[in-house]
C-alpha cells in the first residue's frame, strides 16, 4: 500500500532539521495547521497527513473495525513514520489526536521522543473525582443526534467548538471542514473520540511533554489541562491567551511561539 497517498502525506521545511509531526483532530484535516505551518517550517522539517477517513486521504483505505478505536489511528501515525523512516519525531497531536500520540510513542519510543498536546482530552466523561467536561447523557444525546443529522449537528456544533463568536469565519471554517467528510466514517471517528478513555495510557508516558491549553474551551476545560499534567511527570502546561478549541486557528502565534519555545527548552 502506498502509504504517502493513503494519508495524503505532506513533507515542508527544512530538509536538515528536526522533524515535527502534525496530526490533526476530529473532523479536521492538515489544513488546519496552515497559520502555525509558517512559523514551524522556518525551523524544522514538517510532517502532515490526514487521518483515514479525513481530509484527502484515500477513502478506500478506510476499514470501520480499524478505526473504531484509537490504536487504529495510532497505526496510521506509526506507518507514516516508517514509510518517511522518521526517528527523533515530536508529535504534535490536536484534542483526540493527543492521545493518539500517546499510544504511538509506547508502541514506537524510537520513532517519537517529545510530545506536544494541543488541547488534550483524555477522558471526555465525567467521573466521580474527574472533570472532562460531560456528562455521560449528553455524550449520548451528542452522538445520537451527530448519527441521526450530521450535518445538521456540524452546522450547529462547529461554531461551539471553534467558539470566538465575535470571530464567525472561524466557526464557519470549522463547519465546512466537518461537512466535507464522509459521515458515515465521521460518525465512527466521533463515537471513537468521545467514548475514549485514555487516562491510564497517561501513565506510560516518559518522553519530554508540552500540553497547551485555552483559557477557555468546552471541549477540553482547564480542570482536563490540569490533571494531564499532574499525570505526566516533568510535562510542561501552557494556558494560552486564547479561547475556544481549535488554538492553531484562532491563536497561530501563540501556538507556535509555544511549541518553539519548548523545543528550545528540550
Amino acid at each position: 500500500m502506498d502509504i504517502r497517498r493513503r494519508n495524503n502525506v505532506t513533507v515542508t521545511g527544512r530538509a536538515d532539521a528536526p522533524v515535527l509531526l502534525l496530526a490533526h483532530g476530529f473532523g479536521c484535516d492538515q489544513h488546519m495547521w496552515r497559520l502555525v505551518l509558517p512559523t514551524l517550517a522556518e525551523r524544522y522539517r514538517v510532517v502532515l497527513f490526514d487521518y483515514v477517513g479525513s481530509g484527502r486521504a484515500d477513502p478506500t483505505a478506510w476499514d470501520e473495525r480499524r478505526y473504531t478505536s484509537l490504536e487504529g489511528y495510532a497505526l496510521d501515525v506509526l506507518e507514516v513514520c516508517e514509510e518517511l523512516d522518521l526517528r527523533d519525531v515530536t508529535f504534535v497531536g490536536h484534542s483526540v489526536s493527543a492521545m493518539v500520540g500517546v499510544l504511538a510513542a509506547a508502541k514506537a519510543p524510537r520513532r517519537i521522543s517529545r510530545l506536544v498536546m494541543v488541547a488534550p482530552s483524555p477522558r471526555y466523561i465525567d467521573e466521580d473525582g474527574y472533570r472532562g467536561g460531560f456528562s455521560a447523557e449528553d455524550v449520548d444525546e451528542l452522538l445520537e443526534s451527530l448519527e441521526s443529522n450530521y450535518l445538521g449537528w456540524s452546522a450547529a456544533m462547529a461554531p461551539v467548538i471553534m467558539g470566538n463568536a465575535e470571530r464567525p469565519e472561524l466557526g464557519q471554517e470549522l463547519t465546512a471542514s466537518f461537512c466535507a467528510t464522509d459521515p458515515d466514517m465521521a460518525r465512527v471517528f466521533a463515537r471513537t473520540t468521545f467514548l475514549s478513555d485514555s487516562r491510564e495510557d497517561l501513565k506510560t508516558v516518559t518522553v519530554p511533554t508540552l500540553i497547551l491549553e485555552c483559557r477557555q474551551d468546552v471541549i477540553a476545560p482547564r480542570e482536563v489541562g490540569a490533571y494531564v499534567h499532574d499525570v505526566i511527570p516533568g510535562s510542561r502546561l501552557v494556558t494560552l491567551e486564547a479561547t475556544g478549541h481549535c488554538p492553531q486557528l484562532s491563536a497561530p502565534q501563540a501556538t507556535a511561539g509555544a511549541i518553539v519555545d519548548f523545543l528550545g527548552a528540550v
